[in-house]
């Protein structure tokens, strides 16, 4: 991240930005929100879990992506089944990494939870290796907090 920024200052300008309780307008504005204000990414996009066992892309920004990832593949599919973090310098050392777009390099992917339920994962990729560091994966999980906060999500899994 660029010297003169601070994930505390971008944390109270989405929570600034999120004015609606609508998941999906809040959805659509964080990722417009990250992918002019953090450097170096060519896509930022929610994957929600509309379905067992898979993600449905949701608002992004970047190329067109892949849709939809079963919780079998790829980084995001890792992070729906450990619910945790994935934070990878070089996605071309993972086998089962799914290339949406050839330019991406690095990858973080944060879990979005609603208690207990996954609701979705919020997957940023840049065309530079070892992009996310330490702090930016706290940054990015806190921006996730506040998307959470600031959002009435859905339970999708009353439709399955």
């Amino acid at each position: 991240m660029a010297p003169d920024m601070s994930y505390s200052l971008l944390t109270r300008q989405l929570e600034a930005l999120l004015d609606s309780r609508d998941w999906l307008t809040n959805s659509a504005q964080t990722c417009a929100f990250i992918m002019q204000q953090v450097p170096d990414l060519n896509w930022v996009g929610f994957y929600l879990q509309r379905q067992p066992e898979l993600l449905t892309l949701g608002p992004f920004q970047g190329k067109p992506a892949c849709n939809p990832i079963p919780f079998s593949k790829g980084v995001c599919g890792a992070t729906a089944r450990s619910r945790q973090t994935q934070r990878i310098d070089d996605v071309h050392t993972i086998a089962d990494h799914i290339a949406c777009d050839a330019a991406s390099n690095a990858e973080l992917v944060v879990p979005i939870l609603c208690g207990e339920t996954l609701w979705g994962v919020l997957d940023l990729d840049s065309p530079l290796r070892g992009r996310f560091s330490a702090a930016d994966q706290a940054g990015l999980e806190a921006l996730v907090e506040v998307f959470v906060r600031c959002s009435e999500l859905p339970d999708f899994s009353l439709a399955w």
